[in-house]
């Protein structure tokens, strides 16, 4: 399973007959981002970012594997509307990953940020 790394490779396994089982975790996770020295000097050289991140955690017979996906990022800082906005796109997303494994035949439960 060393070689299986994207949702597209469980997916594929999926099509081709075997069992794939997943089990999806969300989190939100706080970064700082550095900013490049030849930048304006009006922008700090670090920013506090978020990434909006779900772990897939993947069982195909007796392997497991985990696959990590970024689903949005954003400033710590943005208003509480722009940050709405933020987790609406991350979740349109997330469904559209969420159709794909349904339409291969893998079961799990949606969990969506909030």
């Amino acid at each position: 399973m060393a070689e299986l790394r994207r949702l597209e490779d469980f997916i594929a396994l999926a099509k081709a007959g075997k069992e794939v089982k997943v089990d999806v975790k969300l989190r939100k996770e706080i970064v700082i981002q550095k900013v490049h020295p030849q930048a304006t000097e009006e922008m700090k050289s670090e920013i506090d970012m978020y990434l909006l991140i779900a772990d897939y955690n993947f069982k195909a017979d007796s392997d497991t594997a985990m696959v990590s996906k970024i689903y949005m990022h954003g400033s710590t800082g943005e208003s509480l509307s722009d940050a709405k906005v933020a987790v609406n796109i991350a979740n349109a997303r997330l469904k559209m990953d969420y159709e794909r494994l349904k339409s291969a035949g893998i079961e799990f439960e949606e969990k969506y940020f909030e």
